[in-house]
């Protein structure tokens, strides 16, 4: 299949993931049927996916489906890949995709596929429902597919890999895969520093970096940095419509429980609103249902900071970080662009050279 095949096919299911969310591109007759006669099938997809992973909720699918609506269509994607040279060797590449996130994982096959590789695709547990059906689906775009794309339980005769995981699972990965060209991701979070420059719709925005996927994913904001403790009931109070969203959730609801007796019965000092726990705390890391903080009086050391532990970080968020290269606006970590790369490692770059 030549490049251009490849891009249409995605621009195809760009418009399925539209169908399936909110139908607003126009389709023509033979896709408004051909999506019709798959709703039965889509919609065991979303039921199955919740299903076997509670966290994946109908709403975080609809938006990543949703996002994903928006990138896949053929301009974007032309102008994504046309400063590649890539080869025509058509290596395999297999692709361990992690779960934490619906679809967390497809930036990684839309990569390699559109690099002109064949990918060999081992999909996380917690995520195999919405991959499989998107993979049977483009093998009925196109039949040629079916060798582009493989599903395997074990990576065989494989020219190069990617590969998503703990820090623990990282270090196996790196010894397994040595002998070939290899991204291997460990974990990251994101940061925020809240200054009081803030308007009240950047502090709601806030909100949407913090608790969507209930934090689960490498762009959720984990750690913040407050200029000064004034400034935590103004966050509080901007994120309040998060609550019940996270709240009756029954996994985030445990793990906010089970967090909050830890700190109690350790006699830590946090700030709770009912919903999430403020800890202060060094970390950048911090478990569900709870955000690390700090209050800081020279934003400097915290640039500081920010950078020499870079290899841990993926967004920045605040008004004073504006120059560091990971920011990003507020409200917008989890709407990342085609060239917002996983451990910021140029994933395209990478497979033009393998």
């Amino acid at each position: 299949m030549t490049i251009e095949q490849r891009i249409s096919a995605f621009n195809e299911l760009g418009q399925l993931f539209d169908f399936i969310t909110n139908k607003t591109i126009p389709l023509s007759e033979e896709l408004k049927s051909k999506f019709s006669s798959l709703e039965e099938d889509i919609n065991f997809a979303l039921n199955d996916a919740e299903a076997y992973n509670n966290w994946f909720t109908k709403d975080n699918i609809f938006y990543a489906l949703e996002n994903w609506s928006k990138a896949l269509n053929t301009q974007l994607l032309s102008s994504w890949i046309n400063p590649y040279n890539f080869k025509e060797a058509n290596e395999n590449v297999g692709i361990i995709m992690a779960g934490n996130l619906p679809l967390v994982g497809f930036h990684d096959l839309l990569s390699v596929v559109l690099s002109g590789n064949n990918a060999l695709v081992k999909t996380s547990s917690k995520d195999d429902k919405l991959m499989l059906f998107i993979i049977k689906y483009l093998h009925s775009v196109d039949e040629k597919f079916k060798e582009i794309i493989k599903t395997v339980n074990r990576l065989e005769n494989f020219d190069a890999v990617i590969a998503t995981g703990s820090n623990n699972t990282a270090r196996y990965f790196e010894q397994y895969f040595s002998k070939v060209p290899n991204i291997i991701r460990k974990n990251r979070t994101s940061v925020a520093v809240i200054n009081g420059t803030e308007t009240e719709q950047e502090l709601k925005s806030l909100g949407e970096d913090v608790f969507r996927y209930f934090g689960l994913g490498c762009r959720n904001i984990t750690k913040i940095y407050f200029k000064s403790e004034e400034l935590v009931p103004s966050f509080f109070e901007n994120v309040l419509d998060w609550g019940t969203k996270v709240i009756n959730h029954p996994k985030y609801a445990n793990n906010y429980d089970y967090n909050r007796a830890i700190y109690l019965l350790g006699k830590d000092e946090f700030l709770d609103n009912n919903f999430v726990l403020l800890k202060k705390d060094e970390n950048l890391h911090s478990p569900i249902a709870v955000i690390n903080y700090e209050i800081y009086s020279d934003i400097n050391d915290v640039k500081t900071f920010l950078q020499e532990n870079e290899d841990q970080i993926q967004c920045v968020v605040g008004n004073e970080l504006k120059d560091n290269p990971n920011y990003v606006a507020f409200g917008h970590t989890q709407t990342p662009l085609l060239t917002d790369y996983a451990d910021n490692i140029d994933t395209l770059k990478f497979l033009s050279e393998i």
